[in-house]
């Protein structure tokens, strides 16, 4: 790899090569699809010029280019991010001026701390005279004034460092959205130890949504131990009311970290006497009594070394935490909370033990996923609550969101589960049926050691939804709609008899006249018509009109299961093109394939294109016998593995230019299999829909068989 062309140093800049950004980079910046940058370069001659290149790649100044993009307006990002982005851009630069990324971080964010307390720019002052106010407001050296000391050569670093933090800060709504800006860059700072335990951002949305701080009065007391980095506590911040008054406690064993999640803290606007952040596993309650609301996420632990019985050992330290009416959210490892344990063991026990103290009100399984650095880690998700005895309901709300995604749809449709699942103090509502849930008895649990608490059946109240009572009739549709397509199968034998194409072969002396796509599209007996880039957001189920891509073509997706609304067609596609009655829709990726729409009013989805028979081309051209013709080609010309692209293109297909009777004698074969072919595809459509709805029920235990009738080759 070539060496980027040295450039001069910015005054800020230790370095220069991060400042350097390519067409991917642009695109990520402005929110944009990767192509559009290097349109925007092309089209526009305003456009930033390269600065070097590096392996035959252009590099940009990126300053240059969110000047650009907020002077045009261009991109999806709104101009405050883009200056953050730019900002953040640079501080990759300082991981290579000697300065490491727990320095680098714990400098930024303190001056971002102490501006906020301040309320005024830090650049405007001496790093001297910036250190005598960190110790006047710091006077212990609790969360900040360690960290800004840290700087080496400060004289140098410290001006540019505070004026990185000040521009942040201008760019950002609130200090406190600046500090979680530089924190959500951390993996790109490569401060690795700050990101590696927390989970995703929208797993901890989730799971101070589900913590029900809405719901608390206010002066309430919210606490995490293991706070890692804080991302958690700011999340319970950020769901809480403002000026809920509520006290914030957090426990972590690195004093670093400790430090960090001060200051998070204190940027958001918490006050000193609402927050207290210890250095070790245990929370401060001595001075605050037991928190109100709980949540945490265990410390990883390598599957090798990992023990259940430790995991559940630590959340039974976290029970002790719990007064009457607390409520505790914890994630950890799914094999020690949800999955399956050796009977009667001592991790088997103690699980149970909790459902025997009315603990345990809720059991979450959560697909891989929940930590970016831990992609293979399965998780799942305890809510605890400790209740009087009388009045506990002795249930259970048991989910299984480990085949969704950890989306914020899905995570929401969750949290609202468990909004009402609380609400009806732990006993349930009818009126609502849980989605990927089903509430049991604590007892039905604890009569089975070892088993897992994931769901295994469909709850008393989900039998009866709409969905399950509808089966049966369903079902009765579908076997009418089949024994009607078996009576159009036998008419149509009875009428026209068995299927003939009458082919021979062709005698020696008439010999063929052939011809390729290239030659029809020339002689204009062929028109030629692209593809549309649809995002794959603003395709559905439910829309105007059918979409027609490579999936379609190929088999993969049902015509017409992908559609698109009119009115994203009118507004975010207004040039899009339809396609006639006649049309042949063809792709070559992945592997070659063609569609006669015999409708019209589709849109056809990039890479697939159109190819549109002239309605006068001399001699003519029929659409069924020019797909049949095409795919005959196209298997002899195929892509071999390991190639790129077929062997020919499609413009250069070569296949027979039949004379005007030969051709309507192919088409009234072809049309006729076509129509054996529709019936054969809506019977094996049927059948399908049959197999899957009646599997549905026998899954869930719903559905039974019963008064089989007799069946060919089921006799014993």
């Amino acid at each position: 790899m070539s060496s980027p062309t040295p450039v001069d140093d910015s005054p800020i800049l230790p370095g220069p090569l991060s400042w350097r950004i390519g067409y991917a980079e642009i695109a990520a910046l402005a929110q944009v699809k990767r192509p559009v940058p290097t349109t925007w370069s092309r089209r526009h001659s305003d456009f930033p010029a390269p600065v070097t290149r590096e392996s035959g790649s252009p590099l940009f100044d990126a300053r240059e280019v969110v000047d650009w993009l907020i002077r045009t307006g261009r991109g999806n990002a709104e101009p405050r991010r883009l200056r953050a982005e730019a900002a953040l851009h640079t501080l990759s630069a300082w991981r290579s001026s000697g300065l490491s990324a727990p320095v680098l971080v714990g400098a930024l964010t303190a001056l971002i701390c102490l501006r906020q307390q301040y309320d005024a720019p830090v650049s405007e002052h001496a790093w001297g005279d910036l250190l005598d106010q960190a110790a006047d407001l710091d006077a212990e050296d609790t969360f900040l004034l360690s960290e800004l000391r840290a700087v080496p050569d400060p004289d140098h670093l410290g001006p540019a460092l505070g004026a990185l933090a000040d521009e942040l800060t201008e760019a950002a709504y609130t200090p406190a959205e600046a500090f979680g800006w530089v924190l959500d860059a951390r993996r790109r700072l490569g401060s690795h130890d700050l990101a590696a335990d927390e989970p995703t951002p929208v797993v901890a949305r989730a799971l101070a949504a589900l913590a029900g701080v809405d719901t608390l009065t206010d002066e309430s007391v919210l606490a995490t131990p293991y706070a890692r980095s804080g991302d958690l506590l700011a999340a319970l911040h950020t769901t809480a009311p403002e000026d809920s008054g509520h006290t914030y406690l957090a426990a972590d064993p690195d004093p670093a970290l400790a430090r960090l999640v001060r200051r998070r803290m204190l940027v958001r606007g918490v006050f000193e006497f609402l927050l207290d952040v210890t250095e070790g596993e245990e929370l401060s309650t001595d001075d605050w009594g037991d928190p109100d609301v709980l949540v945490c996420v265990l410390p990883y632990e390598a599957s090798e070394t990992r023990s259940a019985r430790r995991t559940l050992e630590r959340i039974q330290d976290l029970t002790d935490y719990l007064g009457d009416s607390s409520t505790a959210v914890v994630l950890g490892p799914a094999d020690a909370l949800v999955r399956s344990l050796p009977r009667h063991g001592d991790a088997d026990r103690l699980r149970r033990s909790f459902l025997g103290e009315g603990l345990l009100k809720a059991a979450i399984s959560l697909p891989d996923g929940a930590f970016a650095y831990r992609p293979g880690y399965r998780t799942a998700v305890w809510i605890l609550a400790r209740t009087p005895e009388d009045e506990r309901a002795g249930r259970v709300l048991v989910a299984d969101y480990s085949a969704q995604p950890l989306t914020e749809p899905v995570l929401d449709v969750l949290a609202e589960d468990i909004a009402i699942w609380r609400a009806s103090a732990w006993r349930g509502d009818r009126r609502h049926e849980f989605r990927h849930a089903v509430v049991v008895p604590a007892k039905d649990l604890d009569d089975r050691p070892g088993s897992a608490f994931t769901p295994q059946h469909r709850s008393p109240e989900s039998r009866y939804t709409r969905a399950v009572v509808e089966r049966p009739a369903r079902i009765a549709d579908v076997e009418r709609h089949l024994a009607e397509l078996d009576e159009r199968a036998t008419r149509r034998a009875g009428i026209d008899g068995p299927l003939r194409t009458g082919a021979v072969l062709r005698p020696e002396d008439q010999p063929v006249r052939r011809t390729t796509v290239r030659r029809l599209l020339r002689d204009r007996r062929l028109r030629r018509r692209p593809g549309h880039r649809i995002a794959p957001e603003h395709l559905a189920a439910d829309g105007h009109y059918a979409v027609i891509g490579p999936e379609e073509i190929l088999g993969a997706s049902r015509l017409g299961s992908r559609r698109i609304d009119r009115g994203l067609v009118l507004t975010a596609y207004e040039h899009v093109q339809f396609t006639e009655p006649g049309d042949l829709v063809v792709t070559t990726s992945p592997r070659f394939g063609v569609h006669v729409d015999t409708e019209g009013l589709s849109v056809v989805v990039a890479p697939a294109r159109i190819l549109r028979v002239h309605p006068d081309a001399d001699p003519q051209v029929r659409p069924r016998v020019l797909a049949a013709l095409l795919r005959a080609s196209a298997y002899d010309h195929g892509r071999t593995s390991g190639a790129v692209r077929a062997s020919r293109g499609i413009e250069d297909l070569s296949f027979p230019d039949l004379g005007r009777e030969e051709l309507e004698r192919y088409e009234a074969v072809l049309a006729e299999s076509e129509r054996w072919a529709e019936l054969l595809r809506q019977q094996s459509e049927a059948l399908d829909d049959l197999a899957r709805i009646t599997a549905a029920g026998m899954a869930d235990g719903t559905l039974t068989i019963q008064n089989l009738p007799e069946l060919p080759g089921t006799d014993d």
